[in-house]
């Protein structure tokens, strides 16, 4: 099993400029990469999947914002945007890889791209605080359509 990981999935990055002219093929061709991957592990059973973890609360981000994993939610004077609100540890992204590992069935994805949040609602895993993000169903359902948000 082979996972890339990179920013958005295949669906989402089709229809969206992703920042820049640089950013936006570096991150659409990890999705490509995992597809073409994919299809030549395929007669040995193996499999390639484009995983992206949504707002990621690594320890740089913390780091940037001011805050720290024990107090993102309320730290005062933190520098986050509201959205941080809906992030996700990296613990997060590798019970997503993991969980995928354990599937049996794991080859139903080969090829593809998902984030974090769709495997967590597939199989059933959350993130260490018992919370379930999905920051990728959020920009799509609430902040591009300009929804106002409850980010509790």
């Amino acid at each position: 099993m082979l996972v890339e990981v990179t920013d958005g999935t295949t669906e989402h990055n089709a229809s969206r400029d992703r920042i820049s002219v640089y950013y936006d093929p570096a991150k659409v061709a990890v999705n490509r990469l995992a597809f073409s991957q994919g299809h030549e592990l395929a007669p040995y059973g193996g499999t390639a999947v484009a995983l992206t973890p949504g707002w990621l609360r690594s320890e740089q981000m913390l780091e940037n914002f001011g805050t720290t994993e024990q107090t993102w939610r309320q730290a005062p004077g933190s520098t986050a945007p509201p959205d941080f609100a809906l992030s996700e540890s990296p613990r997060y992204v590798g019970r997503a890889v993991a969980a995928r590992a354990a599937d049996a069935k794991r080859q139903r994805w080969n090829q593809r791209s998902m984030s974090s949040g769709q495997l967590a609602a597939e199989y059933g895993f959350t993130d260490l605080d018992g919370s379930r993000p999905d920051i990728w169903r959020f920009i799509e359902q609430a902040r591009e359509p300009g929804l106002d948000a409850d980010y509790r």
